[in-house]
């Protein structure tokens, strides 16, 4: 049974690829529109008629919260591990002080609908939405003072580089700009699309995306926006980047339906697609850390990646410069490769793209690894160096 549950197993991988993204199981089949991660196991993801989940386990299990509302819940963010804000229509503001076990209701003093929550610190936040809406606290929620936003376009997302630059993004192409923490100028996007979410690495650099698979790309903090390849026409709802050079923006077909994620690692001169496991639109993205990421969107859909969306195809493993043998084996193998390792680091993954096992420290030419308590399966390897990915090899345990 072994051996031919081994051959089923070689078969399927010699068409399919190493997941870089897998489900999670929500619980709901209700549309998600925004998650955020506070800690490496701790996140939350709200949406459809005031549903707030929340996990403190990675996403192994998302227990449902009380919101106290059935109105759409559209967006969240902490501003630190207790702290926290939703935003959603009909001028909707709760917030939590304790992680989210109560969740009080301000009153944010309009009626349109807010679609993107940010804050600075725990007192000082921005919510933006429907008919231009910017709205400011400095108490922590408790008082919410509109800002001109200079339009009547929809504002769709809302960010800041610190206290006082920050930008919006909403329908129209349009891009707004604040350096003083409220009084906003636009900026010439080079495009009439509707933008649904910005995001910048440093105070210079920054990406906004949106409709028809639109990227645009700031060097000089918006005084120009250059369009970037995506490679597709569908609905990007929202962009994330965890570090200055790699980034993710996803979405859907229509922004509904065929989840789509891309990835960057040259910060945005190209955008690849990776596999994320879902007929779903995605809506929102969110990294614990810069390998550890979660998309959720339609359909209850929460998809997580634990190794940055690392992609191995077989093609990729065919031009390893390094031998394995025995392999398959059972207690022990050796690695043996043609350069002179310094300080080199052995990952290895299973199917579903999760890290089980890592070697750090590695010297010379050949290494003996030990199978340990790794269950019978595929795996894959990736072995690097000064942060340059040396072999990625396929590893059979019987």
């Amino acid at each position: 049974m072994k051996k031919l549950l081994l051959s089923f197993c070689f078969l399927l991988f010699s068409v399919a690829c190493f997941a870089q993204w897998y489900q999670m199981g929500s619980g709901v089949t209700n549309p998600f529109f925004s998650v955020y991660f506070t800690a490496s196991d701790t996140g939350y993801v709200v949406g459809f008629q005031g549903t707030i989940r929340k996990t403190i386990n990675g996403g192994t299990n998302w227990p449902a919260q009380t919101s106290g509302t059935t109105n759409m819940l559209w967006s969240v963010y902490f501003a630190d591990a207790n702290t926290g804000y939703i935003v959603g229509d009909f001028g909707t503001i709760l917030k939590t002080i304790n992680g989210g076990n109560n969740w009080t209701a301000l009153t944010s003093g309009i009626t349109f609908n807010l679609w993107s929550v940010y804050f600075i610190d725990a007192n000082t936040g921005y919510a933006v939405g429907d008919g231009g809406t910017i709205i400011k606290t400095v108490n922590g929620g408790s008082t919410w003072t509109t800002q001109t936003s200079g339009t009547t376009y929809g504002i769709s997302s809302v960010y800041f580089c610190n206290a006082d630059t920050g930008y919006a993004v909403g329908d129209g192409g349009q891009i707004r700009k604040t350096i003083n923490g409220g009084t906003w100028t636009p900026q010439t996007s080079g495009t009439t699309n509707p933008l649904t979410s910005v995001y910048f690495t440093d105070i210079n650099t920054g990406y906004a995306v949106g409709d028809a698979g639109t990227i645009l790309k700031t060097t000089n903090g918006g005084s120009n926006w250059t369009p970037q390849t995506s490679g597709t026409t569908y609905y990007l709802m929202s962009v994330y980047f965890t570090n200055a050079y790699t980034g993710y923006a996803v979405g859907g077909n229509g922004g509904v339906g065929n989840g789509i994620i891309l990835k960057t690692i040259n910060s945005g001169l190209n955008w690849t697609t990776q596999s994320g496991t879902t007929a779903d639109g995605l809506k929102s993205i969110c990294f614990s850390d810069t390998s550890t990421g979660y998309t959720v969107g339609f359909n209850g859909t929460i998809l997580k990646t634990t190794n940055g969306g690392v992609f191995i195809e077989e093609n990729q493993l065919s031009e390893s410069p390094i031998s394995i043998f025995p392999n398959p084996f059972t207690t022990s193998t050796t690695l043996q490769t043609n350069i002179n390792l310094k300080s080199a680091t052995l990952s290895i993954y299973n199917s579903l793209g999760q890290e089980v096992k890592t070697i750090n420290n590695i010297s010379g030419k050949q290494i003996t690894l030990q199978r340990d308590n790794l269950l019978v399966g595929i795996y894959f390897i990736r072995l690097r160096e000064d942060d340059k990915i040396i072999a990625n090899e396929k590893l059979v345990i019987q």
